[in-house]
């Protein structure tokens, strides 16, 4: 174990001497030598070694993990719509359904206008009782000086005799 930490320190130490020359190199403007990089899908940084490919059985593709979701899903859709589908639960609809939708915005229009009209005759009615006790009132003080003024021809009559 000594002995490979030793290892891994040195090839650090090559490393770090190897980048700090061409970092020297490239501020002096000479040219830097050509250097290979490992890219990371075939380079294991831990070990600093080349991966060795997999087959493709070895990689995760989307299909394998998708692989019984469509049948997963059609299982569910059809538990879901056999829940949905009691027969107790169907109702027939009313014959008229329909034309009740459709006349409900028309017959809003309707009550309202219905309703000013029934206030209007109550307004109407509660002017005639009004003013037909006013003309009572009138007949009656009429009616008492029709009364008086016949009493004074009476009274007149009654006493030229």
């Amino acid at each position: 174990m000594d002995t490979q930490l030793a290892q891994n320190t040195a090839a650090r130490k090559e490393r770090l001497i190897a980048l700090r020359r061409r970092k020297e190199a490239q501020e002096k403007g000479e040219s830097v030598e050509a250097h290979f990089a490992f890219k990371q899908r075939n380079f294991d940084p831990e070990t600093r070694q080349a991966r060795k490919a997999t087959g493709p059985e070895g990689h995760d593709t989307v299909e394998k993990e998708v692989e019984g979701l469509a049948e997963e899903i059609v299982r569910e859709d059809e538990e879901r719509r056999a829940e949905e589908l009691d027969l107790f639960n169907i109702q027939p609809r009313r014959p008229n359904w329909d034309l009740k939708r459709d006349m409900s915005t028309r017959m809003g229009k309707l009550e309202r206008k219905t309703n000013e009209a029934i206030a209007t005759i109550l307004r109407q009615r509660l002017r005639e009782q009004r003013g037909g006790a006013a003309s009572e009132q009138v007949d009656l003080v009429a009616g008492i000086r029709e009364a008086e003024a016949e009493r004074d021809r009476d009274v007149e009559s009654d006493g030229s005799e």
